[in-house]
């Protein structure tokens, strides 16, 4: 059964990394996950980057304000100030709504 309720909130972050400063960015990203998994209404995340620096995180949330909220917490603010100043040369940011999900796996 999936984890994502059909009214949850996708914000769907495409990124474009810079070659600056790999293990300053590792780290801050660990700690944007592990803070976002302490907000309310947080449902999970998935993440991907490829050879080519371009990366997809998908954080689904249980609304639209604790998608909001995040966004707007303070330490959030900060690090996506230093990805604008240090880690990305580009990045693109989407919110849609989840109308359906379901998940398979191979047993």
């Amino acid at each position: 059964m999936s984890i994502y309720p059909s009214a949850a909130v996708a914000v769907i972050f495409i990124s474009e990394r810079t070659l600056a400063d790999d293990a300053g960015y590792a780290q801050a990203a660990h700690a944007m996950v592990e803070l976002a998994g302490t907000q309310p209404g947080f449902l999970g995340i998935d993440s991907a980057r490829g050879s080519d620096r371009v990366g997809i995180t998908v954080s689904y949330w249980a609304d639209e304000a604790a998608a909001s909220a995040w966004r707007d917490h303070p330490e959030h603010k900060a690090i996506r100030n230093a990805g604008r100043e240090r880690w990305y040369s580009r990045y693109d940011l989407h919110v849609a709504s989840v109308t359906r999900s379901y998940d398979w796996n191979r047993d």
